[in-house]
């Protein structure tokens, strides 16, 4: 999942509710020796959320609101040092376990104490809410983009979500169809036990239960359509905040949950009282009211390569890079009838890879201390990286004569032109405008149109009217693996895998079966050498295709205000971590 992605609306002042103070020094025994409990820290974003619900979120800032408001199994401790930070940590499990029936078997003890903010008081989460997590997400009303992931390991999964295809569209059907069957692979001994069978073994197993899609669900949200205005006026949490006032496209606040106690959550300390998020501003306004005071951290933001420049050179301790997998591609849309169905052809899809400047990209991105040409579809420190380039140029300016000349052996001796549509944010238009002014030497014009950042992804990329009446050729899409660690299966599954269920970002349903067969075998690898080189076979098979180009890796830039104290990277959201963060009064 996961692209890395809030609109308008004043900042909220910071004030330390008076209320709430003596509940963050109570609740939060252990604090760090210089913490500051208190204050209302404030984060400032561009992009509104994508959903409410944890099952439904699919992009990756949308994990820094849940991880306040949401717990899973499994987890990450926030963290500056990297290995500390990919560890998958016990969260509402007491452990991370460790598997048996020869890797086909979880055991998970829940954590006590840790309680869901029920609307008829405090109440302890238990198994029955793990596994109705599950079974909601073979809900299609939710459109859980992580669902494959599941579906084809737990026992009995994919047989309940085929039964719930069948299910009415209505809260009364749905909620009855959960609570009225079962996940055969998910048995519930006791209220603290959990035990998952798997079908196969999948050592990234552990890893994908730290996402948010597989968070437990309390009996009461069945009431409500999946992250429809009832469910959101009506959120019940099981982090240390809970959503308070909320102007879409404009701000959101969260509040403290008082079901929350700090002894049951080993990951978050929840020092400061409130999150004010504010949507809508621009990377420039974000930067300057970091600067000056008026705001904290970021909720979808790394910093332009112009303001790091002047960052860098002035010596700010404020900054900070973190590596998360992510890569930046053009998916090519081998489904559009545009130009005679020239997409088709592997020789225009090879013609692409060749005719783009990735180091003009690199440059437009920050220059080379963070940002790196890639060839494949994994991106730096996932487990079957490694260097290769199916389509080579010097110096990774691109070959305009060579893509020129396979347009011609494809039929097209003067050349094609596409339609582009492109993210129209922070330096994202002018990454377009470089991919159009290399396209042009290959003889491969580009229209280019602008699409609100809000709704690339989740309005535009994804509808497959889109991608099968031709409305986009070929579009600039970025990608960061689902969960932290062994991540290739969350870069290929869900962008280059077709079983005859539409994935949500595969948008073209592109498939090959041989890699599918070798990603099969890196799953149930146990060795991180074999992991890796089957999925390095895996990359080479599916850049012979072209199916994309890709472009970049880069490092995420991350800067926040002088009041924020214990700035710590949480792994799976890409920012610093709200939870951890204290506020220099």
């Amino acid at each position: 999942m996961a692209h890395t992605n809030l609109k308008r609306g004043g900042l909220l002042p910071r004030l330390a509710l008076a209320g709430l103070v003596a509940t963050a020094l109570s609740t939060v025994p252990s604090l760090a020796q210089d913490a500051q409990p208190g204050g209302t820290l404030r984060i400032l974003g561009t992009e509104d959320l994508d959903h409410f619900d944890p099952t439904s979120a699919a992009l990756v800032t949308t994990n820094n609101f849940l991880r306040a408001v949401s717990r899973q199994l499994i987890s990450y401790e926030a963290s500056t040092d990297e290995t500390v930070r990919i560890t998958p940590k016990g969260d509402l499990a007491t452990e991370v376990p460790q598997p048996t029936d020869d890797g086909l078997t979880y055991t998970f003890r829940l954590r006590q104490g840790a309680q869901w903010n029920a609307p008829s008081g405090a109440r302890q989460i238990t198994s029955a809410d793990l596994e109705r997590g599950f079974k909601r997400m073979c809900n299609p009303a939710l459109g859980s983009a992580a669902l494959t992931y599941y579906s084809s390991l737990v026992a009995g999964m994919a047989e309940f979500c085929d039964g719930f295809s069948k299910v009415e569209p209505t809260v009364e059907a749905m909620k009855a169809y959960i609570e009225g069957n079962d996940i055969t692979g998910i048995e519930t001994p006791d209220d603290e036990t959990v035990v998952i069978r798997l079908t196969q073994r999948a050592g990234d197993f552990i890893y994908m239960l730290s996402l948010a899609t597989s968070a437990p669900a309390p009996v009461e949200v069945l009431d409500y359509m999946p992250d429809g205005p009832d469910y959101r006026s009506n959120f019940i949490a099981s982090g240390p905040y809970t959503p308070g006032a909320y102007t879409p496209d404009s701000s959101l606040q969260l509040v403290r949950n008082p079901a929350w106690t700090a002894d049951s959550d080993p990951l978050r300390k929840a020092y400061v009282d409130q999150i004010d998020i504010t949507f809508g501003l621009t990377v420039d306004a974000i930067m300057q009211q970091l600067q000056s005071g008026d705001g904290d951290m970021t909720y979808d933001v790394t910093i332009p390569p112009a303001i790091l420049s002047m960052l860098t050179a002035q010596g700010d301790d404020k900054l900070m890079t973190v590596s998360s997998g992510n890569t930046n591609f053009i998916f090519i849309n081998t489904v559009s009838g545009n130009n005679n169905g020239a997409l088709k052809d592997l020789k225009v899809r090879q013609a692409l890879n060749y005719a783009v400047d990735k180091a003009a990209i690199v440059q437009q991105m920050g220059g080379p201390s963070i940002a790196k040409p890639v060839n494949g579809i994994f991106g730096l420190g996932v487990l079957g990286y490694h260097e290769f380039d199916l389509y080579p140029s010097a110096d990774a300016k691109g070959d305009p004569e060579k893509a020129k000349a396979l347009l011609a052996e494809a039929g097209f001796p003067n050349g094609i032109t596409l339609k582009m549509p492109f993210r129209n944010k922070g330096n994202e238009p002018a990454v377009a405008q470089t991919i159009q002014a290399s396209m042009a030497k290959a003889g491969i014009t580009l229209e280019l149109t602008p699409v609100a950042p809000a709704d690339y992804y989740s309005k535009f990329m994804t509808n497959p009217v889109n991608t099968q009446e031709g409305t986009w050729d070929i579009a600039p899409v970025g990608w960061t693996p689902d969960w932290a660690g062994g991540s290739a299966r969350s870069v290929f599954q869900p962008q280059f895998s077709y079983d005859g269920t539409h994935q949500t970002y595969n948008y073209t349903d592109y498939n090959n079966d041989k890699a599918n067969e070798l990603a099969q075998q890196a799953i149930n690898a146990t060795t991180p050498e074999e992991v890796g080189a089957l999925w390095a076979q895996v990359d080479e098979l599916v850049m012979a295709d072209a199916p994309v180009v890709p472009l970049i890796a880069n490092l995420i830039v991350l800067y926040h205000g002088a009041a924020v104290q214990n700035f710590q990277p949480y792994s799976i959201g890409v920012q610093g971590d709200w939870t951890n963060v204290w506020l220099q009064q």
